[in-house]
């Protein structure tokens, strides 16, 4: 079975047959969700991880907080392989993965805070390839459903960081809204400085309070590593 791997500064994620690949979108929401918990110092005990994949965003949040983090996946490939990580991380003991579907999940308590990286589009062609449609496509939990499962497992004073297209970044806030929940931190991401927008991550919560907003470029003009990409994703990358 093919396994590639990306190597960290503190962990190694192995990829299996996982259809949700590490991506740089994901370390950037991981990066980025971790930063703001720790500048707010915010006392977050316990994590949940929708949709681990890999593992990558439980892996990067341990490595800079001391909470305990749960990490919910559906495929079981995936979820074999975000345990194989999780177990050879130097977290081991703080992270824990069940294989559910999490509109069923119950857990003992509520949870501080939840991260998510949700499969991307609603509405779109799919590939033809289960895995691949169910980790890219909102086939088996649609944005609805993934609020629905957020108000049910999250404290009333909790927060929720969510990664989507920008386009679907907007329906995905109106439908928040609906819920309850407002945006109260947000960073547009693009691909260079000369691209558009092509990722967001939103913080929502259910206080209203004024909207933090930044924007994070990955590349410059040289298809160099902005400073401000490389500032955030230093901690992780070996060779940044």
């Amino acid at each position: 079975m093919a396994n590639t791997f990306f190597q960290f500064k503190q962990f190694t994620v192995h990829q299996g047959q996982c259809a949700m690949k590490v991506c740089t979108d994901a370390c950037i929401q991981g990066a980025y969700t971790a930063r703001y918990l720790v500048n707010h110092r915010l006392t977050v005990p316990a994590i949940l991880d929708i949709g681990a994949g890999t593992g990558l965003l439980s892996l990067m949040l341990a490595q800079q907080l001391s909470a305990g983090i749960t990490a919910v996946e559906l495929d079981p490939a995936a979820a074999q392989q975000a345990t194989a990580n999780f177990s050879a991380s130097p977290w081991a003991g703080r992270l824990q993965l069940t294989q559910q579907d999490i509109r069923k999940m119950v857990p003992a308590t509520p949870y501080d805070f939840i991260i998510t990286n949700p499969p991307f589009y609603e509405t779109a062609l799919k590939s033809g390839q289960a895995q691949k449609d169910q980790a890219m496509h909102a086939t088996s939990l649609s944005y609805r459903e993934l609020l629905a499962a957020i108000d049910r497992l999250l404290l009333p004073d909790g927060q929720v960081s969510v990664l989507l297209p920008y386009i679907q970044f907007e329906t995905f806030q109106d439908l928040a809204l609906t819920a309850g929940y407002y945006l109260q931190d947000v960073v547009y991401i693009r691909q260079s400085v000369q691209h558009g927008f092509f990722r967001t991550v939103g913080i929502f919560g259910k206080t209203p309070q004024p909207l933090t907003t930044s924007e994070l470029a990955i590349y410059d003009t040289g298809n160099v590593y902005t400073t401000a990409f490389v500032d955030l994703l230093q901690p992780y990358y070996l060779y940044l």
